[in-house]
């Protein structure tokens, strides 16, 4: 029995309807019942004598462990960790028959850090402005209430009373959030790419960056809640888009409290293991967080190709729109919104009013249709571009400018041609992506067909297998396989990559035409020393891509040829 992780929930999770705390606990599933009962009855009694009776508690269990939470005042959520804390440590030392910790000293220190954590002005505005209708957005540096141009900040030493300013200078603007496991940045880009052909100053959030209109504000992956302050606190933004991933869901909560729209692409298995989440459905529980942000006044869009989705949007109280490559005419709702292809076009129905867009075929991430998660990406984000108030013509431009480059799109279907070589740079990591990306790729011509493949050592073995199948079924001429230095993740050096070489020998892959490499950029180099012109470079890059991106411009850029030595 331990406390494996403990963190403060800052808006509503997968747990809570509200902020609070959470810590995982790893226990053996025979005294579980007792632990976790036990546990309840204790954080009862500490938020008793800390003057908090009105606050609540959840449990949810999972093999092998459980996720303790408790709602908490906003301004004292690093004290409600410690609340969670102090009653594990209680039944921990209950039930191995050890002496308890001194419960009056816990409830005395407990008292102490409220006090010092308290902010009395904080938790006036914040309550202010779910009265109001309006976010509030907050770190340890700066509250912010409204969004994007009609939002105002303060440094949190430097509060005003809720009554010290003027209300109706703030509101917010359009927001919405895109979760999923694969698909969430190239739909959030989309969407984008969109936006700025209707004039609009998008604020948006990434995996690699956040960008308001065409300038970077911040590299990284910033697809968590500080990506998510960065985008919505911009004061050019007028309207918001922003990748919400799993991890800042489970981590944190929600980004912001309300939206206009949330979009769900896809459930696969995906990290599995992390924060209790061990199961499909488990994670399908997680990513549909976000509609707890849309459930009253927003309206929620889902994937109808997705089972999961399917059946939890059935049963969601609010509106939801939906969009895929198995809807049809027939599927139009008399209310409300979807996106399907009908006559070879992209298409959108308002009300039971059909539009068409632009031709499948001319939009170039979708290969002339052969790349249908890319057709599915483009559906997602016109129906979520549509239901924020953006017009058709905007929404073919957008698509029409929108070409999946290094410079857009980076890592997800960049097609490269460098010296007559046919590159392809793509990030596809799991089973659901990898394959979607093969299945596109095999209706490509090409001389010989290379992949460049690794994994991530949090992989299980199970994945690490299927993934290797992926590849052996598509890469009929050769396969490098190289590690992952900076993504080890508990296992040794070296040990994926043999992992890998031993299942494709399984697979009776032949051995000669496995190649093997230290980093990406070494790989990438390896990849371009064997091409042929019409050869099949698939790079699929996990680790720093500014590093194997940059080696390919570098030879495009010398009108690099076959043949020609590669330098790293």
């Amino acid at each position: 029995m331990q406390l494996t992780d403990s963190r403060r929930l800052t808006g509503p999770s997968l747990i809570l309807d509200r902020p609070g705390a959470a810590a995982e606990i790893s226990v053996d599933d025979h005294v579980k019942d007792s632990a976790l009962a036990r546990w309840a009855t204790h954080v009862r009694t500490l938020l008793d004598a800390v003057g908090w009776p009105d606050e609540t508690l959840a449990v949810r269990p999972y093999q092998g462990g459980a996720t303790l939470a408790i709602t908490a005042p906003i301004d004292s959520l690093f004290a409600a960790t410690e609340i969670v804390e102090a009653a594990w440590a209680q039944v921990c030392a209950e039930i191995a028959g050890e002496v308890s910790p001194d419960l009056n000293f816990a409830i005395g220190q407990l008292k102490e850090d409220i006090a010092q954590e308290r902010d009395p002005v904080f938790r006036a505005l914040h309550a202010a402005s779910h009265s109001k209708g309006v976010a509030c957005l907050f770190d340890e540096e700066t509250v912010t209430l409204g969004l994007g141009k009609t939002s105002q900040c303060w440094p949190r030493d430097a509060l005003p009373l809720p009554g010290q300013f003027d209300w109706a200078d703030i509101a917010d603007v359009p927001a919405a959030m895109v979760t999923g496991t694969n698909g969430k940045s190239t739909t959030v880009r989309i969407a984008a790419a969109i936006g700025a052909a209707a004039g609009l100053t998008l604020g948006f959030s990434t995996s690699d960056w956040v960008r308001v209109g065409d300038e970077t504000i911040a590299k990284g992956d910033y697809s968590g809640p500080e990506g998510a302050r960065l985008a919505l606190r911009d004061p050019r933004v007028d309207l918001a888009v922003i990748e919400t991933a799993r991890g800042g869901l489970l981590r944190r909560g929600l980004p912001v409290p309300r939206a206009t729209a949330c979009l769900i692409t896809n459930i696969a298995a995906d990290h599995l293991g992390e924060y209790g989440i061990h199961t499909v459905e488990q994670l399908a529980d997680a990513k549909f967080t976000v509609s707890k942000a849309v459930e009253r006044s927003g309206t929620l869009i889902l994937n109808a190709d997705d089972a999961c989705l399917k059946s939890r949007g059935q049963a969601f109280p609010g509106d939801v729109a939906w969009y895929g490559l198995s809807l049809s005419e027939s599927d139009v709702p008399l209310t409300g919104y979807a996106a399907f292809v009908m006559d070879d076009h992209f298409a959108v129905s308002h009300n039971g009013k059909i539009t068409l867009i632009l031709p499948v075929k001319e939009f170039v991430p979708a290969l002339g249709g052969a790349a249908l998660y890319n057709v599915s990406n483009a559906l997602g984000a016109i129906l979520l571009m549509r239901i924020l108030g953006v017009n058709t013509n905007a929404i073919n431009a957008g698509l029409l400018a929108f070409e999946s480059t290094a410079e857009d799109n980076p890592g997800r279907g960049n097609f490269i041609d460098v010296g007559g070589v046919n590159v392809v740079v793509d990030f596809a990591h799991n089973p659901h992506g990898l394959s979607a990306l093969t299945e596109a790729l095999n209706t490509l011509p090409a001389k010989r067909r290379l992949y460049m493949c690794g994994q991530g050592g949090d992989r299980s073995d199970a994945d690490i297998y299927q993934l290797t199948k992926i590849i052996r079924d598509a890469a009929s001429d050769a396969i490098i396989v190289r590690d992952m230095p900076s993504k080890l993740r508990g296992r040794k050096p070296g040990e994926v990559p043999a992992l890998i070489r031993q299942y494709l020998a399984e697979m009776n892959y032949p051995t000669d035409q496995i190649f093997n490499a230290e980093t990406e950029v070494e790989a990438v180099a390896k990849a371009f020393s064997w091409a042929q012109p019409g050869d099949l470079l698939v790079l699929l890059i996990y680790e720093n891509r500014d590093k194997p991106l940059g080696l390919i411009q570098k030879l495009q850029a010398e009108n690099w040829r076959p043949g020609q030595a590669v330098s790293v």
